[in-house]
């Protein structure tokens, strides 16, 4: 398993993008470029990458591909197509998006997402994205999501069952799917899960925390790891036996200061169980 998280610093070349990954200790990185990079520029920086053996874990391509304006939607699915491109290009071990929402805001929730036809606008959508692009060392990945499918290990299978492509992969994003007390208490159980059912589908994988608070009805807030009540001990173990390059990737934390705390913490539970990162 490979520990990776956003780099702060601005770097104009891949050399000084390598030295600042390596600098904080990390063994995988966010795609450095953006999608409008030249070829020259992409296959510097996925050389570069290749010789400091850092992986490259993702290409975030945040859109929304569902949304009900046909306008929007056509431009999401064109941004995801252009992303996977890139993650292509450049070697990332996916690119990654969430399926969207029937909804105004693009990661909320809508008493449409979790339907039948919602469920068949996703296959018809990610068929689309991966058909135009035909990647062959890059996979795209639906991120799990508390409110919108794939929102369990189950509904992830009938998704790559249904989805039927082979460049269709997991992203996997645990505290996502924390959506009430029985599985923040259970989570222990709810990665082992994950884990026993999508494990050698899972390329990339995104490091949080959640806490649960006393305050009625139900409030689940997203923590820096370290903070709330995930399972660290059993994630690491459960991971450490998949890909060796598997990418846990830090993120929305808002100071390089808090991203350090963070890493310390994962870093400090993996000495502890044996796990190398």
């Amino acid at each position: 398993m490979r520990l990776g998280a956003p780099i702060f610093d601005t770097y104009a070349d891949p050399d000084a993008w390598v030295a600042a990954v390596q600098r904080r200790g990390y063994r995988a990185a966010y795609c450095p470029v953006k999608p409008d990079a030249d070829a020259t520029s992409i296959r510097a920086y996925a050389e570069a990458a290749e010789r400091a053996d850092i992986v490259i874990a993702e290409c975030g391509a945040w859109s929304n591909p569902l949304s009900a304006d046909e306008g929007t939607r056509r431009a999401a699915i064109a941004r995801c197509q252009n992303m996977l491109a890139l993650a292509d290009a450049i070697g990332a071990r996916c690119c990654v998006n969430i399926a969207g929402s029937r909804g105004a805001k693009w990661d909320g929730p809508h008493a449409a997402d979790l339907t039948p036809a919602t469920f068949d606008l996703i296959v018809q959508t990610v068929r689309e994205i991966i058909d135009a692009v035909q990647p062959k060392r890059t996979f795209y990945t639906l991120e799990t999501m508390p409110w919108m499918y794939p929102d369990s290990a189950d509904s992830y299978l009938e998704l790559i069952r249904a989805i039927d492509r082979e460049r269709f992969a997991v992203h996997l994003d645990v505290v996502n799917l924390i959506c009430s007390p029985q599985r923040f208490f259970g989570n222990a159980a709810l990665i082992q899960d994950c884990v026993a059912k999508l494990g050698p589908q899972i390329k990339s994988c995104h490091a949080k925390d959640i806490a649960l608070a006393d305050r009625l009805t139900v409030h689940l807030d997203e923590v820096r790891p370290g903070l709330g009540g995930l399972d660290y001990r059993t994630l690491l173990l459960e991971l450490n036996g998949l890909d060796p390059d598997l990418p846990l990737m830090l993120e929305h934390l808002p100071t390089e200061q808090e991203y350090g705390e963070a890493a310390g913490f994962v870093r400090t539970v993996a000495r502890e169980v044996g796990v190398e990162l």
